[in-house]
């Protein structure tokens, strides 16, 4: 074996993964059985987390970085004038164990390039973690990208042998596929999503009626999202995330940024990359879609078609919706207590467990926890003191601002006036 070359491929490959975000372990429950390698349920070289919230560690690479296609969007497009590379089937079977042994990483994420088609580069994905679970009796969580355009029937064997499957929808609407990716087809990105979908239930129902059905992707399926390549709005951009959610029972969709990287007059210019800013403000709406009980049309809508800057969308949907405060504390439901802005789910919980014994007053509320300084503008309790005073929405925004600062200050960049 020449390892110079190893090296040299890992570490082409591995940079080429980076751009793909979407490598959560969340949700596997594949234990180690017959005294294999790896516990995916009980994991601890990119970071992830583990369903109940570990960090553990994944080797993340590329298959090859060769590809068919011209994506402008896309580090690895034909076009572009980098250095390709690509690894052998036994080659990335080698390294996961290699690595794993020397604890290096307790999982593998795999993805490629489209070379030759989509059907040949998605049997060797599956090869590849068929040979880890079935020769090396590895258990550890595998994250397996799909390939646009690949068949049913790959589909359904590679969900036997991963935990997790994902295929990114890249661009999030049509059109703005049509414009960076002309030579793919939409139709092709949402064909295996469907696939999986309905294989996971047809094994989840046969598993209630036969012990010894296999397991069928346990965490899942996911997509992720290019964000600021093309001009769509936050909006555009979340309600097609809920859309995903809803039809093909996604575990996640992940929203990456994109890095200006190419000349291109289709793309932002160089030097204009989207602020992590943004992405963290379409996480944050994410996870009030599938947490707190929004939806979607509440945060985003035709009169507010992005998310704010410099306050978060709860916040930003409570100041234009102050008839629906000041929330009792001692008396609202989850459903409300959710909204108050400075409210987490595991403050609202204990709220909802506290006011079984006494009602709460400010002195209570402080000491669970909760963020006051957005909090108390927004809530009564057992105080005479109530802190709005029938206040204007900007002047409550202005002293909320004025006493917190947020830790992406200094990342506000030209892009976000560009959407």
């Amino acid at each position: 074996m020449n390892f110079e070359r190893l090296r040299e491929k890992l570490n082409i490959l591995a940079d080429a993964a980076k751009y793909d975000v979407s490598c959560s372990s969340s949700g596997s429950k594949r234990t180690n059985t017959n005294k294999g390698l790896g516990d995916s349920s009980g994991m601890g070289i990119c970071h992830s987390y583990t369903e109940d919230g570990r960090c553990i560690s994944l080797l993340k690479i590329l298959l090859t970085n060769h590809c068919i296609f011209d994506c402008a969007y896309c580090v690895s497009r034909k076009s572009n004038d980098i250095k390709r590379a690509g690894f052998k089937i036994q080659e990335v079977v080698d390294l996961t164990i290699n690595f794993y042994r020397r604890n290096y990483i307790e999982g593998l994420f795999l993805s490629s390039g489209i070379f030759s088609s989509p059907d040949y580069t998605m049997e060797r994905l599956i090869a590849v973690a068929k040979k880890l679970r079935l020769e090396e009796n590895f258990n550890g969580y595998i994250h397996l990208k799909s390939i646009p355009g690949c068949s049913d029937e790959l589909m359904q064997e590679a969900g036997l042998y991963a935990d997790r499957l994902s295929i990114n929808i890249e661009i999030p609407t049509v059109s703005g596929l049509k414009l960076l990716a002309p030579e793919k087809d939409h139709k092709d990105f949402i064909r295996p999503m469907e696939t999986v979908k309905n294989s996971i239930s047809i094994y989840q129902a046969e598993k209630k009626l036969f012990r010894k059905t296999p397991v069928y992707a346990p965490a899942g399926q996911s997509t992720q999202m290019i964000v600021g390549a093309t001009g769509e709005s936050d909006k555009d951009i979340m309600y097609s995330a809920v859309h995903y959610y809803s039809t093909y029972k996604m575990k996640r969709v992940y929203y990456s940024g994109y890095v200006p990287v190419l000349e291109d007059n289709r793309l932002p210019a160089l030097g204009t990359e989207v602020p992590m800013l943004r992405e963290n403000r379409l996480y944050q709406t994410d996870w009030l879609l599938r947490f707190y009980g929004f939806d979607v049309r509440e945060l985003l809508n035709k009169d507010h078609p992005n998310l704010d800057v410099d306050i978060d969308p709860k916040l930003s949907w409570a100041l234009r919706n102050l008839q629906h405060f000041p929330v009792d504390v001692n008396k609202a439901d989850k459903r409300m207590l959710a909204r108050i802005p400075g409210l987490g789910m595991k403050s609202v919980y204990k709220i909802i467990n506290a006011r079984r014994y006494r009602k709460l007053n400010w002195e209570h509320l402080k000491a669970i926890g909760i963020a006051m300084n957005r909090a108390k503008y927004f809530m009564v309790c057992d105080s005479k003191d109530w802190e709005r005073r029938d206040l204007e929405p900007q002047r409550i925004k202005s002293m909320i601002l004025q006493s917190s600062q947020s830790k992406y200050q200094k990342m506000y960049n030209q892009q976000l006036q560009l959407f």
